[in-house]
């Protein structure tokens, strides 16, 4: 399939490798819709990020040029969409793909951040666009003044940090401080950092005690599982909780120091809640552990055979928001009934008949203002909303969906939620929530380059001011991207810049602020683009901007959109290659070395469940909260969500399944595709939200029923153990056998096959489709629906 092309020219020198993909005439290409042309060109043969480990990381990790630079970042910490600046409007007007980076402030990347100013407090910042000192700004003067590497501002040294400078410029203590030769730095905030002092960990639970949440166990769930991880909680001897439940009524719980029976106090007033003891119902932990034990004990037990239908979650959230807004915190929202009385009722509104129409995109929306509203005043007081969803019928996640949506916080989704099915899902997320780094009352910056400015964000956050991002309770899962435009028209040097910086409390109580510095080089050529892509980080923030614009437009302009940029990007490149002497043969796509699995990755996009099909393909909750993922998610589990890894996992050879933690080694992946698997054999598909068993029709019966015991196979635990660390959901193992109704279920994760009900394109058709587009030099026309 592929093919090196040595270049004649001038120009052809600079032209990376490309590949050729053949599907011309006399190649046989599917032919147009009507005609008896079988399709015959080798899918196979298609590039993808399957294969090794070392082949998906080439595939769709960073370019090497970006973990080059000793004094940028971690990868983990900050990706750009490629390692490259365009010098100038004209040229980023040629990039059809999505431009910025995505940043993940708190990525647990196994090694450690230095403290900048341990034993001191100076903390070094340009006066004029407030960057934080980095191994790139440029000394001179002897020391004495230093120019920005962000806004070229020319600073005095402070008196107390000044050095004297080395022969080649460099300060004599360069190796010594952190801030002078690392990417990734933190400081000790001063006093001038505080508008108040450091607040406790915080965490208010709110639970569901309606008939729905009873008889599903969600009650009985939730009391163990917060009770099994209050061990857990940060904090150590600061910590305070509270816990409030809810049915038509409010129940508030007094468990001060002394008490010993937790007194609950009913509150029937909904229209207008109140808080029946100010100051006794936020209680110290480690001073009133026997009664919040006792009191989770009692919860489940009180409301085992409760009658109440009612769930008015509005109120109680209004309620808790009184018990904790003198401190802010995390306040942990367990939903198992649908809201239905009080402020914020959802309403019978899940329409499939809206698809296709101008109003489709309000289902994804939040319907009752109530939502945002509360959610913009709980982050004002520091509290990071948490949802933990579990109902058997509709529940409207986009409303519900609004209140971790700006408050830093994360939505957890159990459809039909029961205890024996659900319970230990639940307990493992909850432990990963409470047990991750917690960054409190946090807020972040991102600054760029002169010449460039950041035109939007995605994440969770309410954004203060302009550019300043308020986050309640920001944590080690959670990333933010932005989209980069330019604002002058030449950017000028040889390189630019792009700085994060967490300002936070951290569980131990020390203000600290987390700055993340990174370079990037300007080029003037749209080819040093392309050869600096990063088609990981690309399909990431290509996913997060449109599942934004899920929210404002049909999803069938959305995939039609998706379709258009990759085609207008693969045509430029093409273009690039028209003139020299090695120019593609007619009918052949031409696809740019570090792009080679972006087709493929948009088409995984596409039928993803946020964005795939109308309304009676995917429910309205399982869209929103594959979409609230897909918002905060990291670049890996994005890749791993759009393009499931699929592990052969019956063959007894090789030295897969071997090692532990993070040393198993893996099988190497098969592409996602049926034709690909052998129904003789056991896969397993992980696609970073469920893992899936599948066993073939055809294996033999007794080594079937070996496998689908998996905690004998000792190998299989062991790859599947891996595969769930360090995930903020914890990934339920189903056994699902080729040929059976639930096999239905699994269907999605195969990309690369055609999928119904929707009918969106197989890899093949897909790729005709890119092909007819190119050649006739048109965008979109949404064929891959």
């Amino acid at each position: 399939m592929g093919q090196l092309q040595q270049q004649g020219s001038m120009q052809q020198q600079v032209l990376d490798a490309f590949e050729t993909l053949s599907l011309g005439p006399g190649q046989a290409v599917p032919g147009p819709p009507g005609s008896h042309q079988q399709p015959q060109a080798n899918a196979a043969a298609f590039p993808r990020p399957a294969g090794t480990k070392q082949q998906k990381e080439a595939a769709l990790g960073p370019p090497p040029a970006a973990t080059k630079n000793p004094a940028n970042c971690n990868p983990e910490f900050a990706r750009f969409t490629t390692n490259a600046v365009p010098n100038s409007q004209a040229l980023k007007s040629r990039w059809h793909l999505p431009y910025g980076a995505i940043v993940h402030p708190l990525a647990e990347t196994g090694g450690q951040v230095h403290v900048a100013n341990a034993g001191h407090t100076t903390i070094v910042r340009c006066k004029r666009c407030r960057t934080y000192m980095n191994p790139f700004m440029v000394w001179m003067d002897g020391g004495r003044r230093y120019s920005c590497n962000v806004c070229q501002m020319v600073n005095e040294c402070p008196v107390d940090y000044f050095c004297a400078l080395d022969g080649s410029g460099r300060r004599l203590d360069h190796d010594q401080r952190p801030e002078l030769n690392q990417g990734s730095v933190e400081y000790l905030a001063p006093a001038e950092y505080m508008v108040r002092a450091p607040m406790p960990p915080t965490f208010v639970f709110l639970i569901d005690v309606s008939f729905a949440a009873a008889s599903s166990g969600m009650i009985q769930v939730a009391c163990d599982a917060i009770k099994s991880n209050l061990a857990l909680l940060p904090g150590d001897e600061r910590t305070r909780v509270a816990v409030i439940t809810f049915d038509k009524s409010i129940h508030f719980y007094n468990m001060r120091t002394g008490t010993e029976n937790p007194q609950m106090m009913v509150v029937g007033e909904i229209d207008d809640p109140f808080i029946p003891l100010p100051d006794d119902l936020l209680v110290n932990l480690s001073e009133s552990r026997a009664a919040v034990d006792k009191l989770l004990d009692s919860i489940p037990k009180s409301f085992a055979h409760t009658q109440t239908v009612d769930s008015a979650m509005g109120p109680a959230l209004q309620s808790a928001f009184l018990v904790m807004n003198h401190v802010g915190g995390k306040l942990m929202l367990f939903q198992t009934g649908a809201p239905s009385a009080g402020i914020g009722k959802i309403k019978a509104r899940d329409n499939p008949a809206l698809y296709g129409t101008e109003r489709e995109y309000t289902l994804r929306c939040p319907d009752d203002p109530f939502y945002k509203r509360f959610s913009a005043e709980a982050s004002r007081f520091q509290i990071g909303i948490d949802v933990f969803a579990g109902g058997s019928v509709y529940q409207d996640l986009p409303s519900l969906g609004a209140l971790p949506k700006y408050t830093g916080g994360q939505m957890y989704y159990y459809p039909g939620f029961t205890k024996d099915k659900d319970g230990r899902k639940l307990h493992a997320e909850l432990r990963r929530n409470v047990t991750r780094e917690i960054a409190w009352e946090s807020v972040m910056r991102i600054r760029c380059s002169k010449g460039l400015r950041i035109s939007n964000f995605f994440g969770n956050f309410f954004v203060r001011s302009t550019d300043l991002l308020a986050l309640p309770a920001c944590d080690a899962d959670k990333t933010f991207a932005v989209e980069i435009t330019h604002e002058e028209t030449l950017v000028t040097g040889q390189a630019s810049y792009l700085q994060a910086a967490l300002l936070y409390t951290s569980s131990q109580g020390e203000r600290r602020i987390r700055v993340h510095t990174m370079s990037v080089p300007v080029v003037p050529d749209l080819i040093d683009l392309y050869k600096a892509c990063d088609t990981g980080c690309t399909v990431a923030l290509m996913a997060k901007i449109n599942v934004e614009k899920s929210y404002s437009a049909k999803l069938e302009v959305v995939r039609s959109g998706i379709q258009g940029s990759l085609v207008a990007a693969l045509r430029e490149y093409r273009m690039l290659h028209m003139r020299g002497t090695a120019a593609p043969q007619p009918g052949s796509m031409v696809l740019p070395e570090r792009m080679k699995s972006l087709p493929i990755m948009t088409l995984g996009l596409m039928k993803s469940a946020a964005l795939r099909g109308g309304g009676r393909d995917v429910n309205t909750d399982e869209r929103a909260a594959v979409s609230s993922s897909i918002t905060t998610g990291r670049i890996h589990d994005i890749v791993r969500l759009l393009y499931p890894s699929c592990y052969r996992v019956d063959q007894e050879g090789g030295p897969w399944g071997t090692g532990t933690g993070d040393a198993v080694v893996l099988p190497t992946t098969t592409p996602a595709g049926l034709e690909y698997f052998d129904p003789t054999g056991a896969y397993l598909i992980d696609n970073g939200r469920v893992i899936v068993l599948w066993l073939g029709s055809a294996m033999d019966p007794q080594k079937s029923q070996k496998m689908a015991d998996i905690g004998r196979n000792q190998r299989l635990v062991a790859v599947i153990e891996s595969l769930k660390r360090h995930k903020d959901l914890q990934q339920e193992v189903h056994v699902v056998k080729q040929g059976t109704p639930m096999e239905a279920h699994v269907m999605p994760c195969f990309v690369e096959d055609r999928l119904g009900p929707s009918g969106m394109a197989s890899y093949l058709e897909w790729m005709t489709v890119l092909q007819k587009g190119l050649m006739a030099g048109g965008g979109a026309g949404g064929q891959g629906r």
